[in-house]
């Protein structure tokens, strides 16, 4: 497998992605709703998913966090990821984690960390894989 994004590059990248959603989606809540955490599903919830599933299919596997660090997205054969790879990996990986308790996430670390080819359990359920941009 050729320049699979490791677990620190990801880390950050979800770190950094982490703050902008966090503020600009908070400051987006509090304009619409008049306070940061409405309860329900709210205009947060529609961005995060914008976010974190479009966003990577119109721009060729990026977030905001991941273009500043030099990876991307990419479906295993390394094409463009799709609607259906960005669904599958964000919501259904994210069901994962949350019904085995944070279990699931804590495996995916280590399997970032261990494995050759650096994919975790999201990137086996959305057919992806995470690597660091050529050029």
């Amino acid at each position: 497998m050729r320049n699979p994004a490791g677990f620190w590059d990801r880390f950050f990248a979800s770190f950094i992605d982490g703050i902008i959603t966090a503020i600009s989606f908070g400051i987006i809540t509090y304009l619409v709703h008049g306070e940061l955490n409405p309860g329900g599903f709210n205009v947060t919830d529609l961005l995060n998913v914008l976010y974190f599933v479009i966003l990577p299919v119109v721009w060729s596997g990026y977030t905001v966090g991941k273009k500043a660090l030099g990876i991307r997205i990419v479906k295993k054969s390394g094409e463009d990821v799709g609607i259906f790879n960005m669904l599958l990996r964000y919501v259904i990986g994210g069901l994962v984690y949350l019904f085995t308790f944070g279990i699931g996430l804590i495996v995916s670390i280590f399997m970032v960390a261990i494995r050759e080819d650096k994919r975790a359990i999201h990137d086996f359920i959305g057919g992806t894989k995470v690597m660091k941009a050529q050029g």
